[in-house]
């Protein structure tokens, strides 16, 4: 079904003239301008019931409580927001407006400031009633500001408040329309790279198919959901910390898997330049690798790969990031002091192979440098070698003659590494075959994967494992 477009003055101003739409707009930071949309759309007062900013932190801390942190541009901002100014609206005009449909519009922005140390991102939010006196549901996201002008990140941060708010009551039936519709009048203007829908009204949507439609529709290049099948954003938990990414299909995660994450983020650990403390581990996968052969992506299966990632207690990455280097400047944003990247012989291969081919034209040292930085370290493992015993690893891995110097100055330098204390009797354990045999239950499959992923495949059905068909609804 093809969705209208409308501009955010006709999404307020439809708001406005629904009777049963009436709330609350706190705003900090960068002005406001979510407020502002409504009030110039016209017929604002059968909408808005009070507007406010807490600018100074003593005014904001008396109204809505201290941060720990000492950070105001947060996730837990937005909650004390929304709590606060939710109560208020609720004991204040619940008998007044008994046939009303309430909500709290909250952000905390920092805009583009004037010596350009801060680019500009936030935090947005919306406590709302779908049916009068029903139960509340909350949309949180986060945003970043890709305007290079204080006033036009303004403006975006306008049009995208008004954009939630006008989602919430005309998109809560269509998960996925409520978030492509986010980015209405805003191409190119905003990443959103993390939302989490809760509430009664959304019990049966999972949320990882939120992060999932974020990267799909080009919202943003990377989500992120975490072991408890929760969606995050980076900053609430990457800060400062030094991360261990593992990229993989997982389809579905076999020993090999296993023991490439236990083995490397082990070493990772160690290292001289890690803080052990303040280290992360992330599963990586990218877009073009949930794609099947008809270029589309079947959410089914993706949720196959995250729930056996869960069950391993694993952070999950969705990204756009074919190119590591994308991954790496998003990284970049969180300070993050080192970076491990974990990637089989066989990938690395094809990496070095790649940048060969494509920079063949006097870049290939930027080409390498853009990947290779101080912050980076690859650990690689290895493969056994088709129709043979050989293991190939990073010390023997075949290289164009053309970038061997290249190649041979990252071994030395301690850039490229291998893994250490690999298991040499899985190496002839692979992903694909082990899904045929999970797909057809023939074979013994539940040896070539650990435990508890065979427990959960049989269980859930997973991966086609033989049962009666299911309907899948997201």
């Amino acid at each position: 079904m093809k969705r209208p477009t409308k501009e955010p003055e006709q999404k307020a101003l439809e708001i406005n003239l629904d009777d049963k739409i009436y709330g609350t707009f706190s705003e900090i930071g960068a002005g406001q301008e979510v407020a502002r949309y409504f009030f110039q759309a016209g017929a604002a007062a059968g909408t808005i019931a009070k507007t406010m900013s807490a600018y100074d932190k003593v005014y904001s801390d008396e109204i809505y409580g201290p941060e720990p942190s000492g950070r105001y541009v947060c996730e837990s901002r937005i909650y004390k927001m929304l709590d606060h100014e939710y109560d208020l609206m609720e004991n204040r005009l619940q008998n007044e407006r008994p046939d009303t449909n309430f909500f709290v519009f909250a952000d905390t922005i920092a805009a583009l400031n004037f010596h350009r140390t801060i680019k500009g991102d936030g935090w947005l939010g919306i406590r709302f009633q779908l049916t009068p006196r029903g139960a509340t549901n909350d949309i949180v996201l986060h945003v970043k500001m890709l305007d290079n002008d204080t006033l036009l990140q303004q403006q975006a941060v306008g049009i995208l408040g008004t954009n939630l708010i006008y989602a919430c009551y005309k998109y809560a039936k269509n998960p996925e329309l409520l978030v492509q519709s986010l980015m209405d009048s805003l191409k190119g203007r905003i990443a959103i790279d993390m939302i989490r829908v809760t509430g009664p009204d959304f019990s049966e949507l999972d949320n990882r198919c939120l992060s999932l439609m974020l990267v799909k529709h080009g919202l943003s290049n990377v989500a992120i959901f975490d072991s408890d099948r929760q969606n995050q954003h980076a900053s609430e938990f990457l800060y400062r910390k030094s991360v261990l990414l593992v990229r993989g299909s997982f389809r579905p995660p076999t020993l090999v898997n296993q023991d490439m994450i236990t083995k490397c983020w082990e070493q990772f650990r160690n290292e001289d330049s890690v803080d052990p403390k303040k280290s992360y581990l992330i599963a990586e996968i990218t877009l073009d690798n949930l794609r099947g052969s008809n270029g589309e992506i079947d959410i089914k299966d993706f949720l196959d790969r995250a729930e056996l990632l869960s069950a391993m207690g694993m952070t999950v990455a969705i990204t756009d990031c074919e190119q590591h280097e994308k991954l790496l400047q998003y990284l970049s944003d969180y300070k993050v002091p080192k970076v491990g990247l974990v990637i089989g012989a066989r990938e690395l291969e094809k990496l070095i192979s790649d940048k060969y081919d494509n920079n063949n034209n006097g870049r290939i040292l930027a080409s390498f440098g853009d990947l290779f930085t101080r912050v980076v370290k690859m650990y690689v493992y290895p493969m056994m070698q088709a129709g043979s015993e050989e293991v190939i690893t990073s010390k023997n891995l075949p290289v164009a003659e053309a970038v061997r110097f290249l190649y041979q100055h990252l071994l030395e330098s301690g850039q490229i590494v291998d893994v250490e204390n690999y298991d040499p009797s899985i190496l002839h354990i692979f992903s694909k075959e082990v899904l045929a045999l999970v797909q057809s239950d023939t074979g013994n499959w539940e040896s070539m994967v650990p435990e508890k992923i065979a427990k959960v495949i049989k269980e859930q059905y997973l991966f086609g494992f033989p049962s009666e068909k299911m309907e899948f609804k997201y």
